[in-house]
């Protein structure tokens, strides 16, 4: 089952909140990355967010958009993902927990949710003798079509 994700609007108010609780200082050109991550229903690398913020501002520089994600990154407001292609991808982090399935053929990210899987990997952690706090699943695939022989 996948994941809802909250309105955009209340999302990018919830990021600059979470900045302000860390006391970060919020210019207007981070109030814009903000806002556009926010938005951002895809995994966006840095030169896609630069992209997409130029057009809502075009005096913001490429630095000042790598500058702000390291920013955030740090602070715990997004999270940074390598998804094998070479360059970080990144996402609004989240009160609860998904994992992601990742179509090498067109790079498509789909987030989803199991209890099933979670319970697993839980009595696995505990059947090695451990208490699993954390984790990170990332299921890479091709669509099923592309089994079938050509003709």
């Amino acid at each position: 089952m996948t994941a809802l994700k909250p309105s955009s609007a209340s999302k990018a108010s919830g990021i600059e909140a979470r900045c302000a609780a860390t006391g970060m200082r919020m210019t207007e050109q981070r109030r814009v990355i903000a806002r556009v991550l926010a938005e951002a229903v895809d995994h966006p690398d840095v030169e896609e967010l630069y992209r997409r913020c130029v057009a809502v501002d075009d005096k913001i520089s490429i630095s000042t958009v790598y500058r702000t994600v390291k920013l955030f990154e740090d602070a715990g407001i997004i999270e940074r993902h390598d998804f094998r292609e070479g360059r970080a991808r990144y996402e609004t982090m989240r009160d609860s927990h998904h994992d992601h399935l990742i179509n090498l053929r067109d790079g498509k990210v789909i987030e989803f949710t199991s209890e099933e899987i979670e319970k697993l990997q839980a009595e696995i952690a505990r059947k090695l003798g451990y208490k699993l706090v954390d984790h990170r699943l990332e299921l890479y695939c091709v669509p099923l079509d592309d089994d079938k022989p050509t003709s």
